[in-house]
């Protein structure tokens, strides 16, 4: 069986400006948010893990590809999401997670994440092979990082041989001039796209070096490469898309009929700017902490409510423990946040990078949360309060389209993020 996402890049490279986004978060609530948007617009839904979230070893999540799909799945049916609709892809795979290890080690481990991903069912693979291991001088060559990223292409063809999985259903990203994973640690400056050159130097090495494995007849099934259109963001700014600074680049692909481009880190871009983008052919459009970040600014909303309504002692102290679960284990955030302590402070709640994201699993902190959830609805929320605090929840809320239930609000809140993509990539039948 074909592979949907083969479906959707033939209808646009024959005139259709028609896109995908990509649902990059293993949080259960943004997950929601994403089956409920793909429920209401009839859509795909196209989930994808990093290989920091998800690896054979569990990852930062604590799941392997197949517990993470499992994860999926269960909140699928509990949705009432239907299954054969739902896409799931890996990304970054590759030796990013044992970088400090020698290149052999590195990679061996790299082939098992691979194999994990094709094994437990995931269809879109990105394999990136960029990061220098232990003893390597950074840059690496093209001809090295396309050498590793064939090595692992054969290793998950071999896998979905081994796993009877249909090679059809199985497609490719190829390409690492990619924005920094989360958003960037410095405050951004003169960020430039790929250059037309360089994105086909990438394009042909990779396709050289396929063909020279002996895996030409894959080549169509490598339906994206990932370049740099120059979109980004930081702890306080967006780089917003220029679309006159891609003039030449967004042709690249144009002698590929199974080809478009892949835009990463595309949170807090506005949906016009999202739009363009994918009339410029990057129609596949990632988001991942611009979707936590409105969760975060969700659960801080009840939270605010919560100190209204709840006497002080049952409260759920959710803004408290994140804070103190941070101080006590920095290890997500001390790397990425300088300035002064209340600089710091601030980043760690607010910044757009999102490095909250990483905490929501802690125990403690998950505690709280549903300590919150349940408090709120023991009370229930006064409107005016949902007013002040989540306005646009509110006004949904009274047109009788949304509950007052906290879970179903923060979820709606994710949902105003979802729908600024979905609209970003539906056909308009303009033709452009």
């Amino acid at each position: 069986m074909s592979n949907p996402l083969i479906s959707l890049v033939e209808r646009h490279k024959s005139g259709a400006s028609e896109g995908i986004y990509s649902v990059c978060s293993a949080h259960p609530l943004v997950l929601r948010a994403a089956m409920r948007q793909s429920v209401a617009d009839g859509t795909p839904l196209l989930v994808e893990a990093t290989s920091n979230q998800v690896d054979q070893f569990g990852g930062y999540t604590g799941r392997t590809p197949a517990q993470f799909r499992a994860d999926v799945e269960a909140i699928a049916a509990e949705e009432g999401f239907p299954q054969h609709r739902l896409i799931l892809g890996g990304d970054h795979l590759g030796p990013n997670r044992w970088r400090k290890e020698d290149a052999e080690s590195a990679m061996g481990k790299a082939e098992d994440l691979v194999r994990a991903y094709v094994t437990a069912g995931y269809s879109k693979i990105h394999l990136d092979c960029s990061m220098p291991c232990a003893g390597e001088t950074a840059p690496l060559s093209d001809e090295v990082v396309a050498a590793r990223a064939v090595r692992l292409l054969a290793v998950a063809e071999q896998a979905a041989a081994d796993a009877g999985v249909d090679p059809a259903s199985l497609v490719y990203v190829i390409g690492t001039e990619v924005p920094t994973p989360g958003g960037a640690a410095e405050k951004l400056e003169d960020l430039q796209p790929t250059t037309p050159a360089f994105a086909r130097r990438t394009l042909e090495i990779h396709r050289r070096a396929i063909a020279d494995a002996g895996l030409a007849d894959v080549w169509p099934r490598v339906i994206a490469l990932v370049v740099q259109p120059a979109v980004e963001f930081d702890h306080l700014d967006v780089v917003d898309y220029k679309p006159e600074a891609t003039t030449e680049l967004r042709h690249v692909l144009d002698d590929e009929p199974g080809m478009v481009f892949e835009a990463h880190s595309t949170d807090y871009q506005r949906q016009e700017l999202l739009r363009e983008l994918v009339r410029a052919h990057w129609a596949v459009l990632k988001v991942g902490p611009g979707l936590t970040f409105a969760l975060r600014e969700a659960l801080f909303a009840l939270a605010a409510i919560e100190r209204e309504i709840v006497p002080t002692g049952e409260q759920s102290q959710l803004r408290e423990t994140i804070e103190s679960t941070m101080l006590a284990d920095p290890s997500w955030w001390e790397s990425y946040y300088e300035g002064t302590d209340t600089e710091q402070a601030l980043a760690r709640a607010y910044s757009y990078s999102d490095r909250v994201r990483y905490y929501w699993p802690v125990p403690a902190i998950d505690a709280a949360v549903q300590r919150l959830f349940t408090n709120l609805r023991a009370c229930g929320i006064p409107e005016p309060l949902l007013s002040q605090y989540l306005p646009a929840q509110f006004e949904r809320v009274r047109a009788g389209e949304l509950t007052a239930d906290p879970a179903d609000l923060a979820i709606d809140r994710v949902r105003d993020v979802l729908r600024v993509y979905a609209a970003a990539t539906a056909d308009d039948n303009d033709g452009k």
